[in-house]
Formats: structure tokens, sequence, C-alpha cells
């Protein structure tokens, strides 16, 4: 089949859909509520190069960094059979953190790698200090299992070792088992599409529509940038605290755009702390990426071209690129956010007309979990805030926002599968920042325990509020409560406590940032 402007659309929808049936799969076959119903995975196709060709519309972290796991996985082993699973979530081979298991897979033509299927899928606790497996915690080691790149099928042969390994390291061996074989079901369909791709169109004409599909992103990439005026762009924002104790961590960025290439230094952002908000650098170059895509008014195929006219300077030993074995556990989920803030903070000088304020700017990490009626119980969500307002309006009220796109986890899903009761589910109202677009608002939401856990929250913006730009006023920081005893008090961004039946945290998370006068 020639490639001509046509086919080239073809292939890249075809691609794509590979990648959305497999996450589609993965949803429905899904124990957890943080899979099904946040839909908290993505899941991509790479060549034989392990070059990524096609993604889902899934969660922008996952997918800037999953390239470094699928590369780290084939470098681990010699030889691939028909068959094979890799399963690994170490952050410091191409992982973000623990929770997150990526599995690869090879699809094999005329007895020759032809491309590779991935999954990322975050699982709601792996062990660790505390349930939910995002702790407070000081070095990886007490993050949870730490899982090198490990064949868990051998030619169609299930290592059940290794699963009983990562099962038995879980507060919820049964979640995670279902949510493990959920990821081998997509990985199944994922491989059965690309064969029947081959089979229809031929392994040639694929290959070299995947090889086309590449040039042709990292083409529209390079139009992006050559629209921005060449120039060099600084900004500095912070984070608030690593969970040890509150200070500001600065994270600085330097954006050089010189014709089509770009080159986002972080130069002069804080060294590693001691706490969880390190960032290993898949993760400030998978945000990076994520901004330049951005701004293409045009749907740029996710790919590995897209990433090629972008250089990403992260330092060692830094926030951003820690030793082993730093910890890391919202690195991904808070630290991804403040580098996107610098870096749309820093283009926004570049393009004053195109880029909106900074929107929540967290996550809003909240794990809980305990014993009940002599059964575990754990969950993991991330609650959305607003987004900033920007030149074309208001910034949207209550959702999730940049390297996220879960969805919120409805009320009926938590009360269903555990011992919590949700009293309250809104938005915030007026916590966005005022301005000609004003920012959106966060969300409040109210849970009171039922039965005793261990609570975990990690959040950001609540002492630096997200900022307005061209007259637009700041954000309302988020706060988060605790009542017990019928006594309310204030708590910190990072903390964590144990609960008792009737007790009730109250998290509301901080409004986007104002845009214009």
């Amino acid at each position: 089949m020639p490639i001509d402007a046509i086919s080239l659309e073809v292939f890249k929808n075809l691609f794509a859909s590979v990648a959305e049936e497999m996450g589609e799969t993965l949803k429905r076959a899904s124990f957890s509520p943080n899979i099904k119903e946040r839909l908290d995975f993505s899941c991509a196709v790479f060549d034989a190069q392990a070059r990524m060709v096609a993604q889902a519309a899934h969660i922008p972290v996952h997918l800037g960094s999953m390239p470094a796991s699928v590369e780290t996985a084939v470098r681990a082993f010699e030889s691939f059979q028909e068959g094979d699973v890799v399963v690994l979530n170490d952050p410091y081979g191409g992982g973000t953190h623990l929770p997150d298991i990526t599995m690869v897979s090879p699809v094999f033509a005329g007895g020759e790698i032809a491309y590779f299927v991935a999954s990322r899928a975050h699982h709601a606790d792996v062990g660790g200090m505390s349930p939910g497996s995002l702790p407070l915690s000081t070095e990886l080691y007490q993050e949870g299992l730490i899982i090198p790149p490990v064949k868990l099928i051998y030619s169609g042969w299930m290592n059940e070792a290794a699963l009983t390994l990562i099962t038995a390291n879980s507060r919820a061996p049964q979640e995670r088992l279902g949510d493990l074989e959920a990821q081998l079901a997509a990985h199944r369909v994922g491989e059965n599409r690309l064969r029947d791709l081959m089979v229809e169109h031929g392994v040639a004409s694929v290959r070299e529509h995947a090889d086309a599909l590449q040039e042709y992103s990292r083409r529209m990439t390079e139009a992006v940038i050559e629209a921005i005026p060449d120039g060099v762009y600084d900004f500095e924002d912070a984070l608030e605290g690593d969970g040890q104790r509150e200070f500001r961590i600065p994270i600085r960025v330097t954006v050089t755009v010189k014709g089509p290439r770009m080159t986002v230094d972080f130069s002069g952002t804080a060294p590693q702390v001691a706490g969880n908000l390190n960032a290993v650098a898949a993760i400030a170059r998978s945000a990076t990426w994520y901004c330049v895509r951005l701004l293409a008014e045009d749907d740029v195929p996710v790919n590995h071209g897209c990433f090629q006219p972008v250089e990403v300077i992260v330092p060692p030993h830094s926030l951003l690129n820690p030793d082993f074995p730093a910890a890391v556990a919202v690195g991904n989920t808070e630290t991804g956010q403040r580098v996107t803030d610098v870096v749309l903070g820093a283009l926004a000088q570049a393009l004053p007309n195109r880029i909106p304020a900074a929107s929540c700017g967290t996550m809003s990490n909240f794990t809980f979990g305990g014993v009940r009626d002599g059964q575990s119980f754990v969950y993991y969500e991330t609650i959305g805030g607003g987004h900033g307002g920007g030149p074309l309006g208001p910034g949207i009220s209550g959702r999730h926002t940049h390297m996220t796109n879960t969805l919120n986890t409805p009320v009926e899903a938590i009360e269903h599968s555990l011992p919590v009761r949700v009293l309250e589910y809104r938005l915030r109202d007026d916590s966005g920042g005022p301005g000609r677009a004003r920012g959106g608002d966060g969300i409040r939401r109210v849970f009171e325990f039922l039965a005793p856990a261990t609570i975990t929250l990690n959040s950001e913006r609540r002492i630096y509020a997200p900022y307005g730009l061209k007259g637009g006023e700041e954000g309302i920081r988020g706060e988060n409560r605790l009542v017990q005893d019928g006594v309310e008090r204030v708590v910190g961004g990072k903390f964590t406590t144990r609960v008792g039946p009737g007790d009730q945290i109250i998290i509301e998370t901080p409004g986007g940032g104002g845009w214009g006068k």
C-alpha cells in the first residue's frame, strides 16, 4: 500500500484503536475501583526498536514515561518467545512509582519481533509502610514491592511463583490478582489486533506506516516549536514540603527555543529531598513533552517522533533526577504537576495570549486501608480541582488537570466497596481565581469512616496558590481537615494517621488561577 495522506490517517487510527481496545478490555476486566471507575491506566503500541508508535488517550504522565520502561524490559532479556510477558514497576528502570505496574509483551511476525504492546495500571496497593503504597517515606524500600523486569509469562506459561510473590505483598491480594489478570487480557487483545493488521495489510506495509507516522509526528512537533518566538524563557515555582517537614522546594526551568528545536533545562531545581517528592527523570521528560503537545492546534499523533525535537536536561542528584533509593512515591503525581506549571509558566512569556493560568497543580492523593470483619480493604484516589482560566474562557471546575486524565470515583462505587460514607461531594464555590477569565472551582469531599483505618494524604497547593496570568489573580489554596471526637483541625498537605468509626476527613482542593484583568 503506498503511503499518502489518506493511508497515513487510516493507519494512525488503526494503531490507536489497538491501544484503545486494550484499554477498554483492561477497564472491563479489572477488579479495583481505581482502574475500573477512575480509569487509572494506560496502553500503547511500540515497534521492534521499542519506539512508541501509538497510544490511547489515557494518562499523560504514564505514556510519556512508558517508553523508558519498555526499553528497560527489552534490554533485560537476550531473547523473547511468543507468549512472553514481562512485568516491572521499578521507578529507576523507567517506571514512575511502585503502584504503577507495567507489562510488556512482544508481537511476532515471521518468527521475528515486529511490535511490543505495553500497559501500565495503578494498583491500589503493592505493600509498603501504609495502605495504598504512597507513604510519607524516606526511601524506596518503604514504598512497596520493587519489581525489576521479570517474565511473568514464559512462552505462554504463567510464572506462578512471581505472580504469588506480587500478590502476597499487597494488602488486597485478590484485587491485585484480578487487576493483573485484566492487564494480561488487554495484552492478548493487543497482540491479536496487531497480528490481524499484519495479515490484512502485510508486515512490510504496516511497518512502513509505523515509521512514517513517527516521521509525521516529528515534523508536526517541529512546526509547533517553530511557531514559538526564538528566545530564552525562565520560570520558577515551588513545592511545599517532602512529607517530613514543610519547606520551599523550588523547581526552575529555562526553555530555549531556536527554530524547530527546543531545550528545556531544569538546572537550578532543588537537590533531591529526604521525603517522597523526588521524581525520576522520565517524569520531567513526560511533563515537558505534554506541555509542548498542548500547543499543537492539530491532533499530533503521540509517538516517538514527538519526543525528538525536544531536549530535556535534568541535573543529577536533583529533585527531578534523584539517586537510588530515594523515595519517589508522589514525585509522579505532585512533582509532575509542578513541572507542568513551570514549563507552561515559561512558555507564557513567549506566547502570552495562548497559555492559561495555573490549574489546581495537585492530584490531592488520598489513600486509606484497614481490616474489617477479618477482611482487608484498601483504596486510592486522586481528587480533581479547578482548571486555570485562559484566553479561550474560564477554567473548568471540578476536573482532573494536566498530568492526570482520570475520572472522579463515583460515590456509589466507594460506598459499595469500602466501609466509608461520603457525606459531601460538591464544587468548592468561588475557589477559582478572579480575572477576565475566572479559574475553575475546586472540589470539596468529606469522608466518614465506618471502621478503623490508616489514612494518608499527599497534596500540594496548600501553601503556594496556583498562579494567575495576564493580571488574573491566584486560585484559592486547598485545605485538609480532620474531625476526631467532634474536634476539627487543619492538617498539612502531607499527613498520615489512624482513624476510627465516626471520624471524618475533609479535603478541599484548589481552584485554578484567573487570566486577564
